[in-house]
């Protein structure tokens, strides 16, 4: 069966991007060439960024496309070629990947999710949140440099001490109204 991915116009997507080999920790050795691959494309094809956590080889992000656009995969796919362009060419490479000039850095795929509500989203935007603490990165989410959290904390819409416990110990964890 062919995965097919759901598209809204103007819609809010979470997205799981992941490097190929999970044992590297390019994207966080490497935090200004993705922000400055990020930036890019957000100034050629608008989006909002409504939360992101970039991890050693993998992110998490929620995108928000302007009304009557759907194209996430075209900013994936010029997000990753502008933060690969940039790096030097020392991953390992299989035949298939080579026969079609591509490099051997991300994961072809990427997961996404489209929003359904303001409770989806909130959940979204406090998984993103906790993935350093989840992964054993930090104790607190505040302590992940490279995390939305903190213009969440300086906009006032999180508590500096957010996350200190797991968003699995207490069921009403996180739940708040954006505005």
């Amino acid at each position: 069966m062919r995965y097919r991915r759901h598209y809204l116009e103007g819609g809010s997507y979470f997205f799981t991007v992941n490097l190929a080999e999970r044992n590297r920790r390019l994207l966080v050795e490497h935090i200004d060439v993705l922000r400055d691959a990020v930036r890019g494309v957000r100034d050629r094809h608008p989006f909002q960024i409504d939360a992101m956590v970039v991890m050693p080889n993998h992110l998490h992000a929620i995108f928000t496309l302007p009304p009557g656009d759907t194209d996430y995969s075209t900013r994936w796919m010029l997000i990753k070629a502008g933060f690969s362009r940039h790096l030097p060419k020392n991953e390992r490479i299989d035949a298939s990947r080579l026969s079609k000039g591509e490099r051997g850095l991300w994961q072809r795929r990427f997961w996404e999710h489209t929003l359904q509500n303001e409770n989806d989203f909130c959940r979204h935007v406090d998984y993103i949140h906790y993935n350093p603490v989840k992964h054993g990165y930090v104790a607190r989410p505040a302590d992940w440099p490279h995390s939305s959290i903190h213009r969440y904390i300086r906009a006032g819409i999180l508590p500096a001490d957010w996350g200190i416990a797991s968003p699995d110990a207490d069921p009403k964890f996180g739940e708040r109204r954006l505005g």
